[in-house]
């Protein structure tokens, strides 16, 4: 795997097995030449889940979900976009508002291609409503020498882009610090930042061969590997 710095939007490009990726500050992979963005964990319908539940959470974040996917597929041409697992947080995810700007989400996209890799959430949650036309498929799903995952696995002749975890790294400076979303590239996987608005995530630290590339709003930078 190698890593160049940094391509127009402040994405930054990696070589896996041949292949370019560019990871994007907005925590999605773009695979250019086959125009497909790649997102993990985009949770839609949490918010109203936790509403379901009796906790009072802001209403919204399905709609950032949807703003944010419309922006990426404005600026990048994408075709395919393949959501690696926990498409829907739940079945109390399932509200008619949810439901209602998927739909109508889907309405502007038709020829879009849509693949769900299915991830724990959605065993039970369910799959997307068939209305939505998403592809449905279980992991390991195999496009060229990656394979698309939603749990980070190890598996012989592929890559794994994987998601589940939610990585994030702590920065600090003295007293001040903060979590920042971050991918994660081992020898033989990946693991990719949650995407999803509402989604909380999981602080690492990153193993000896392992390499950390953190989001700010605006950028993908390299982390220093740890000693």
């Amino acid at each position: 795997m190698t890593a160049n710095h940094s391509t127009p939007g402040g994405a930054l490009d990696i070589i896996v097995l041949g292949e370019q990726l560019s990871l994007l500050p907005q925590r999605a992979v773009l695979w250019r030449t086959r125009k497909m963005l790649i997102v993990a964990d985009i949770h839609f319908g949490k918010a109203a889940a936790f509403r379901a539940g009796g906790i009072p959470v802001p209403h919204g974040t399905t709609r950032a979900n949807l703003d944010a996917l419309d922006a990426l597929i404005a600026a990048h041409e994408v075709r395919h976009i393949v959501f690696l697992g926990d498409f829907l947080h739940a079945r109390t995810a399932r509200a008619p508002a949810t439901l209602m700007a998927l739909q109508r989400w889907r309405e502007h996209h038709p020829d879009m291609k849509l693949t769900l890799v299915r991830g724990n959430h959605d065993l039970h949650a369910g799959d997307p409503p068939a209305q939505l036309a998403v592809h449905v498929v279980d992991e390991p799903w195999q496009v060229g020498p990656l394979a698309l995952c939603h749990h980070p696995q190890e598996l012989t002749g592929a890559y794994v882009l994987a998601g589940h975890v939610h990585p994030v790294v702590r920065l600090a400076v003295g007293r001040d610090s903060l979590r920042l979303p971050c991918f994660v590239f081992g020898e033989k996987q990946a693991t990719l930042p949650a995407f999803g608005a509402f989604t909380g995530g999981y602080e690492i630290r990153g193993g000896q061969d392992e390499q950390l590339f953190v989001c700010t709003d605006d950028r993908v930078f390299i982390y220093p590997r740890q000693v």
